[in-house]
């Protein structure tokens, strides 16, 4: 009888210790998930149009752009316009200069933001073109 005794005993001692391991691991799992980046969202400074995004991915792109959050598609234009050497100036004034176009642009159209959406789509393919046209063109053989 002693020795059914010691065994539950045991038995209990060894569920308590892996119910304690348990709740050890959840309390873990709810401070990761605790960690987890809430996404807020951002406006571009040039077309308007908003992203929702982590506020570690917004400072990224801000540094790129000097301090400005910009989406997407306007990054690309922008990245055209800058060139192979940008420059804090040179990426200023590309800025500035898309800005203005996108204003221009969103003035004229009866939806700004779709119109501009399709546009910027088209730019961005273009671009992704004529990069891909200079890749073959170096690495073509005579």
């Amino acid at each position: 009888m002693e020795q059914n005794k010691q065994k539950l005993r045991k038995a209990v001692s060894d569920v308590s210790s892996e119910i304690e391991k348990y709740y050890s691991e959840l309390k873990l799992e709810r401070q990761e998930l605790g960690a987890i980046e809430e996404v807020e969202q951002a406006e571009c400074q040039c077309c308007g149009l908003k992203e929702d995004c982590t506020s570690v991915y917004i400072t990224e792109v801000e540094e790129c752009y000097c301090g400005k959050w910009v989406c997407g598609l306007c990054s690309e234009a922008v990245k055209e316009r800058v060139g192979p050497c940008p420059s804090t100036v040179a990426m200023q004034d590309a800025l500035n200069s898309h800005r203005d176009f996108c204003q221009e642009y969103n003035a004229t159209r009866l939806n700004p933001q779709l119109s501009l959406t399709h546009s910027m789509r088209e730019i961005a393919k273009r671009s992704f073109q004529n990069r891909k046209s200079k890749l073959t063109r170096t690495t073509s053989y005579p």
